[in-house]
């Protein structure tokens, strides 16, 4: 037997006016913050991206100013282009804790939503030594 749709039933069966309204205010606070959300996260991703392009051209400067380099005094400065960014980087040498040690620093600058930002890698180089015509490939030694 067979029963027929009573007005309870029929009354149920659908969204009231209020529920769809909150479900509606509901949206419309989440949407903004979850696309607001993704743009903060892309703007990371880019950044991330050009830290580290800088950090390997600061790497590769760092290595051929430490290797084929003299660098006794001043500083060397450059640009590099990759992709549409120009990466400004400078290395500088200075001494460390004692003079014939050398401090050597490679700083890259960038550009990322009009804000400057850098990337700073430093390495011990060879010894300069004091007698006149030894290299630091050919180490005095003493008996």
């Amino acid at each position: 037997m067979k029963f027929a749709p009573t007005s309870n039933n029929r009354r149920r069966s659908g969204y009231t006016l209020a529920e769809t309204l909150a479900a509606l205010l509901f949206l419309a606070i989440v949407i903004p913050a979850v696309v607001e959300a993704l743009h903060i996260a892309g703007r990371a991703g880019t950044v991330s991206v050009r830290r580290s392009v800088a950090a390997r051209i600061a790497e590769k400067v760092l290595t051929e100013a430490t290797l084929y380099t003299n660098l006794n005094s001043g500083a060397q400065s450059g640009t590099q282009m990759e992709g549409t960014v120009d990466y400004q980087w400078t290395v500088t040498r200075e001494n460390w804790i004692q003079p014939s040690l050398p401090l050597i620093t490679a700083e890259v600058r960038f550009l990322t939503q009009g804000q400057e930002s850098s990337v700073r890698l430093s390495t011990l180089g060879h010894p300069v030594d004091a007698v006149a015509g030894s290299s630091p490939s050919s180490p005095s030694t003493t008996r």
